[in-house]
């Protein structure tokens, strides 16, 4: 699958809180940003307790606004992120980047910065 169908396939997926295709998009033992508590998490057992906390007490949706393949084979999404609570309101928006890391077609890891500005 190309990267950047994976990365959209990615982000319908988590929206959708479909744990078991994201999972089976990534290496066995991925390195995944805790974005809500920090820190890190391994694996995907790791990943599958975080997002199951996480959703348990906010709903956080993540829309792609852009892709860049980058030369060392890594993908940068800018992404527009929205948190709520579980009645509908509001806690949180902001843009991120996203930087995810592949190996042999899977998802290796990501990490978590802040948007740049455009110029």
């Amino acid at each position: 699958m190309e990267k950047q169908t994976l990365i959209h396939e990615l982000y319908r997926a988590f929206n959708g809180r479909d744990t078991d295709y994201l999972l089976e998009r990534m290496t066995p033992d991925v390195h995944w940003p805790n974005g809500w508590e920090g820190g890190y998490v391994e694996g995907h057992e790791g990943v599958r307790e975080y997002w199951t906390r996480q959703w348990t007490e906010i709903n956080p949706t993540v829309m792609p606004i852009s892709i860049e393949e980058l030369p060392d084979g890594s993908a940068a999404v800018r992404v527009l992120q929205r948190v709520e609570d579980h009645s509908g309101k509001l806690l949180h928006e902001s843009e991120v980047m996203h930087t995810y890391r592949f190996e042999n077609d899977l998802v290796s890891g990501m990490e978590i910065s802040q948007a740049q500005e455009a110029h």
